[in-house]
C-alpha cells in the first residue's frame, strides 16, 4: 500500500540526514563539521478516516493537514438501533 493521500495526492519526499560532530563556537568549541550525509524519506502524516464520498461512507487514508483544512466531510453518527424482540 502506497503512502499517498487519497485527496491531495501527497506522498513521501526525499531528503537527507546530516551527521555533525564537534562543539558549537557559541558553546566554547571550534565549530561543528559535517561528517556524513545519508539519504532518507519524509512520510506524510496519514490518518485512516471514515468519510462521506459520493453519498456513501467509506474509509480513506488522508493527511492530517487535509483534515485540518476541512477537505474531508466526516461520516454522520449511526442511528441504527437493534430491533426489539416480540
Amino acid at each position: 500500500m502506497g503512502r499517498i493521500c487519497e485527496l491531495t495526492g501527497t506522498g513521501p519526499i526525499k531528503g537527507s540526514h546530516i551527521w555533525r560532530s564537534g562543539k558549537a563556537k557559541k558553546k566554547g568549541g571550534i565549530g561543528t563539521h559535517v561528517t556524513a550525509i545519508t539519504k532518507r524519506r519524509f512520510f506524510p502524516n496519514l490518518q485512516r478516516v471514515k468519510a462521506l464520498i459520493d453519498g456513501e461512507v467509506r474509509y480513506v487514508r488522508v493527511t492530517a493537514s487535509a483534515i485540518k483544512k476541512g477537505l474531508v466531510t466526516k461520516a454522520p453518527k449511526r442511528t441504527w438501533k437493534k430491533p426489539v424482540a416480540a
